[in-house]
């Protein structure tokens, strides 16, 4: 197996990699990760091949701290790690893990740090990685419950998978006039929620309102804001990313309080539901509920109302 640090002329196949991959997702794709300016981070992406052809990835980057350099992957994306074929084995993963030990190594790094995507996002489920890894002395840093919904339910069959106070609050959304449709108005989503998270977590969104629409212009299909509106008033919106064939993630939710009372966002999911649905995703991604591993009772109780489970988002590392 040979290994190769990523650079510009790769991209192409790369992508074609990650698209064709048994776990890659969109924050993979070097599409996504080019949003990133190339002074905000010093590239040390992975290509590792095998009789000339690409077998995995690891996108990352080097970051230096009181004299200290890590290979993370990826802090510029959700997700990071390797990414695989759909005929991983157990030899491989730990051929994949001695190479990045080795290379590490060989950098002079002092420690390797990465982010799993959750086992749901893989198109045949294993954990032969995740084993190859801790076999060969990995630990977790943090493991962040995140939460998800099996699509495995027709889109009329949605409103009975919810429980009995999200189906009132879809009911009443509905008989007080609130509307859903895609949007492309940005800016004002993104008033509501840079307004919401300062009020309720004295934090900035993840992306600037530039990063969000340069990222809806490099994916535009692929990341979707869809908006409920009393009139023609935007009150609440989510912000999909399809982060691949199987997993649709809600990267974004908010409302604006002053509407609360008209229980948008529970309209928002129906309607979301039932099209990710007719879409063919399996899986709606509902994102974290926990924060460096403290719970939001809230944000769970809420998430778990639409038939949502706990599954885990892993962050381990390894001292070199």
């Amino acid at each position: 197996m040979e290994v190769k640090r990523f650079n510009p002329e790769f991209a192409e196949a790369w992508d074609r990699f990650v698209w064709d991959s048994n776990n890659g997702t969109i924050f993979h794709t070097r599409r996504f990760l080019n949003y990133h300016p190339p002074e905000r981070f010093r590239d040390h992406s992975l290509i590792f091949e095998q009789n000339n052809k690409i077998v995995a990835l690891m996108p990352a980057v080097e970051r230096t701290e009181q004299g200290q350099t890590t290979l993370i992957s990826h802090p510029g994306a959700s997700f990071g790690g390797f990414v695989v074929g759909k005929d991983i084995n157990l030899r491989r993963a730990f051929q994949l893990v001695d190479e990045l030990l080795d290379y590490a190594n060989s950098h002079h790094f002092h420690k390797i740090e990465m982010t799993l995507t959750p086992i749901f996002y893989a198109w045949k489920i294993n954990h032969y990685l995740d084993f190859a890894l801790f076999r060969n002395g990995f630990s977790y840093r943090k493991r962040e419950v995140s939460s998800f919904v099996t699509l495995d339910f027709s889109a009329d069959e949605v409103l009975q998978t919810f429980k009995n106070e999200s189906r009132t609050a879809v009911r009443r959304a509905i008989k007080l006039g609130v509307a859903v449709r895609e949007s492309e108005d940005f800016p004002t989503f993104y008033q509501i929620l840079r307004r919401n998270l300062k009020m309720r977590h004295n934090v900035q969104p993840t992306h600037t309102l530039d990063e969000l629409i340069r990222l809806k212009n490099i994916y535009p299909e692929r990341i979707h804001l869809y908006a409920a509106y009393l009139q023609e008033q935007m009150i609440a919106g989510v912000v999909m990313f399809h982060c691949n064939p199987l997993v649709t993630l809600a990267f974004y939710i908010s409302h604006n309080e002053d509407f609360q009372q008209y229980r948008a966002v529970n309209l928002l999911f129906y309607e979301i539901f039932r099209l990710s649905i007719q879409q063919g995703f399996r899986y709606l991604d509902f994102g974290i509920f926990t924060v460096n591993m403290e719970p939001n009772w809230g944000l769970a109780r809420f998430k778990e109302n639409f038939g949502s489970k706990g599954i885990f988002r892993d962050t381990i590392v390894k001292v070199l």
